[in-house]
């Protein structure tokens, strides 16, 4: 524990050793903290399917021994002597990552995201200095100040942690793309970020469609706030939704049938991605041509913009659907998103590491 903020903190998390290997209870050391430097006390962190990627190995360039998590919910326990923004006892959160040149011109206009230099994520990433970064699946954390957002009072700070990634991955596109009245969106998937992307959508006054595999999700979805549902499984989906949609915001990692999902655009419409899959999409270039159409990717957002985001949730009653567990049933969560078995995201109560 920190009894003085100058100190380093040593932490309890939960690591795992090696590629596909079994988490296990350890103990790291956070560094001293800086005059920026804020340490958290880790309430809450959610489980996303990258920190699942990850964990496996499945991306390549894993660090380990590797402590996941990039959706941190807590509360400041010290800060440094120079910190300006936040006090002891403020509720606040952390997301994909914790630091960036701050000189190129992304991160001078709010994208840090985008940083020229190279952002430095939460974790499975190294510092500036070379030091490995370990994520969120841990009892305390430093960040420093510009890289930590406040969590509104009207947040619960569970159904906030999700936010820090599920929320910004699909509030930002939204954004960007201009999602808003007059405009039709599709939402493909619905799942830990699809279920989130539809409230924004709606609160934002697009006139909201899910698309998914089956109908078993429906009911679930117009709750969400979507005004329509389609089962993409039925081949009369795509007949039906020919030419209707102004943006596409896909959510899910599988690769999808890319010229279909193109024919559901209006002219100069778009099909954004946020789900990574394994594997490289295919498509021909004539469903771009015929209709002036485009595809584009959205990685998260910035600070600045995480800051809107979950001012803009508390606003309107954004809320992620979670399922609340215990430290010790990560491995078993694990296994339970692989096999789409969760309404929607997992949180871990770090009070029980």
């Amino acid at each position: 524990m920190c009894n003085n903020h100058k100190n380093i903190t040593t932490t309890s998390v939960l690591s795992v050793p090696s590629a596909k290997a079994p988490f296990e209870k350890t103990t790291i050391k956070r560094r001293e903290l800086r005059p920026h430097d804020i340490l958290i006390d880790i309430k809450f962190s959610g489980i996303c399917h990258s920190d699942i990627h990850n964990a496996l190995g499945e991306w390549g360039g894993g660090i380990f021994p590797m402590v996941p998590g990039h959706e941190i919910a807590g509360v400041v326990e010290a800060v440094g002597t120079e910190v300006t923004k936040y006090v002891v006892g403020d509720r606040v959160g952390v997301g994909c990552f914790v630091d960036s040149c701050g000189k190129c011109e992304y991160c001078l206009s709010g994208e840090e995201q985008y940083c020229t230099k190279g952002v430095i994520n939460t974790y499975n990433s190294l510092d500036y200095d070379g030091n490995p970064t370990y994520g969120g699946y841990s009892q305390k954390i430093v960040v420093t100040e510009g890289f930590v957002v406040r969590i509104p009072d009207s947040l619960d700070i569970a159904v906030a942690s999700p936010l820090l990634c599920a929320g910004i991955t699909t509030f930002s596109p939204l954004k960007h793309w201009k999602a808003g009245p007059g405009k039709k969106v599709a939402i493909v998937g619905m799942g830990g970020l699809g279920h989130v992307a539809i409230q924004f959508a709606h609160a934002m006054g697009a006139e909201v469609t899910v698309l998914s595999r089956s109908n078993n999700k429906q009911e679930e979805a117009l709750e969400c706030g979507a005004d329509h549902y389609f089962a993409t499984s039925d081949p009369t989906t795509f007949t039906e939704l020919a030419g209707r949609f102004d943006l596409i915001l896909n959510t899910v990692s599988a690769n999808l049938d890319v010229d279909a999902y193109l024919s559901l655009l209006r002219i100069d419409g778009t099909l954004v991605n946020v789900g990574a899959p394994a594997e490289p999409d295919k498509y021909h270039v004539f469903s771009l041509i015929m209709g002036r159409r485009s595809i584009a990717g959205s990685h998260v957002g910035g600070i600045r913009e995480t800051q809107e985001m979950l001012d803009f949730a508390a606003e309107h009653g954004i809320a992620p659907i979670i399922e609340v567990i215990r430290a010790d049933q990560v491995d078993e969560a694990y296994e339970r998103v692989l096999r789409s078995d969760v309404r929607y995201r997992f949180v871990i109560d770090i009070s029980t590491l």
